[in-house]
Parts: structure tokens; C-alpha cells; sequence
């Protein structure tokens, strides 16, 4: 995987395709983009859940942009390093679980699975759909996957 050009913390769009920083993580960068949306969805679950769902659409409206921007810039499609995906999923996942140690853990956990296991329909969306709708529409039905399974979780426990 290519490099980051150096001063894209500098440059805002890069800044929030890399999840704050978080993306330039040497390792599981995708983890760490993750990690990065946890104080958000906790922030936000203090909010409405009307606020929730506008920060949330906010998020991945111009995730599509943020993101296909970065990887145009960086001549690389999906590069490892950006992460806004990952911010929007991950929020996706807990749209509607209340915010607790439990969930957060749980939701993180099924996210990341779905993200990085990429089953059926999630690994079609990925290798089919370009630009910055190819890079966020994988994390996102990743997210929905992982809300289904974390709301039967919660149910359960």
C-alpha cells in the first residue's frame, strides 16, 4: 500500500478521511478508525436520537465525498489509511443500542468482524462499487449487519 503524502493531517478533508489521525495507525488501521468513533457515539448518545441520526447522516453524506476525494488524491482506491468508513459504520452499529460497556464492546467486536470478514453481499459491494460510494457502502451495510446482530445480543443478555 502506498504512502500518505506527507502534510495530510494538514490538508482538513484528509484530515477527517483519516479519522483524526487514526488511520495513520502502522497497524489495523481499521481498528484504530474504529476506536476513533467510540467517543462520538458515546457523545452522542447524551443527544436525541434525532441528533444522533442527523450527526450520523452528516457523517456518511459527506463520507462520500471525504473519502473519494482522499483516495483521488492519493491515487489509491480505498487506501488502508482512510478510516471516515469506518466512523460512519461503527455509529451505524449503534444507532439504536443504548450506550453502555456491553454494547459498545459487543457492537465494536461485530463491527469489526463484518468489516474485515466482508460476507456476502458486504465482499460484492466491495469489489464493485467505486469512488467514495465504494468505499463507504461496504462499512455501512457492515454497520447494518452488525446493529441486527448487537440489538439480538442486547436482547438476549
Amino acid at each position: 500500500m502506498s504512502s500518505i503524502p506527507k502534510g495530510s493531517l494538514k490538508n482538513p478533508i484528509h484530515f477527517l478521511a483519516l479519522g483524526f489521525g487514526s488511520g495513520m495507525a502502522p497497524k489495523a488501521p481499521g481498528t484504530f478508525g474504529t476506536l476513533a468513533a467510540v467517543p462520538i457515539v458515546v457523545g452522542l448518545s447524551y443527544c436525541s436520537s434525532m441528533t444522533y441520526l442527523v450527526a450520523l447522516l452528516a457523517v456518511t453524506l459527506s463520507g462520500f465525498w471525504i473519502c473519494g476525494k482522499a483516495a483521488k488524491d492519493w491515487g489509491v482506491h480505498d487506501h488502508s489509511a482512510i478510516v471516515w468508513d469506518e466512523i460512519a459504520g461503527f455509529m451505524l452499529t449503534m444507532l439504536w443500542a443504548p450506550v453502555s460497556w456491553t454494547s459498545l464492546i459487543i457492537g465494536f467486536a461485530l463491527f469489526r468482524f463484518f468489516d474485515i470478514a466482508k460476507p456476502y453481499p458486504i465482499s460484492w459491494l466491495d469489489k464493485n462499487v467505486g469512488g467514495g460510494a465504494g468505499i463507504m457502502v461496504d462499512d455501512l451495510l457492515a454497520g447494518v449487519f452488525a446493529a441486527v446482530l448487537l440489538q439480538l445480543c442486547l436482547a438476549i443478555l
